[in-house]
């Protein structure tokens, strides 16, 4: 199961280092694109293709589909660790998280965010500040009221 969140440091030519029981997990072919809320998304192949069957199965005509067809697969690079397990994120990816010298991997069952330190630290704020709000709404939408 893909989780956890791991730290690491951005070396040089923008490499990092997945961290190992994560590549246990996704195995060798990966798929690094843009993510949402400043970070990037890292899935096996095969994941991917599920993600992608949903997009190419929308409609061409809606522009959501459109619009999220842009925004992630048009970004998304396949990408094979080297033998220590590191990848380097292309430029547009590494602008569009903000990464500088640490990110921070989380797992999240079905796939994998990078983020910039920075960036995660304030989102763990605004989970920490309003994830009783969230779980609220959520309960809402599920059916269940706590």
């Amino acid at each position: 199961m893909i989780i956890g969140e791991y730290k690491t440091k951005v070396g040089e030519k923008k490499r990092i280092a997945i961290p190992k029981k994560f590549r246990n997990e996704l195995g060798e072919n990966l798929i690094l694109t843009r993510g949402y809320e400043k970070c990037l998304v890292l899935v096996s192949e095969t994941q991917w293709k599920g993600i992608a069957s949903e997009v190419i199965n929308g409609s061409f005509i809606n522009r959501d589909i459109r619009d999220t067809s842009r925004f992630l697969v048009g970004s998304a690079n396949e990408v094979i660790p080297d033998s220590q397990g590191r990848i380097v994120i292309p430029q547009p990816l590494y602008d569009h998280a903000n990464f500088t010298d640490e990110v921070i991997f989380l797992g999240l069952v079905n796939w994998i965010e990078i983020w910039s330190k920075e960036e995660w630290e304030k989102r763990l704020e605004y989970l920490e500040t309003n994830g009783d709000q969230i779980a609220q709404e959520l309960s809402k939408l599920s059916g269940k009221t706590q």
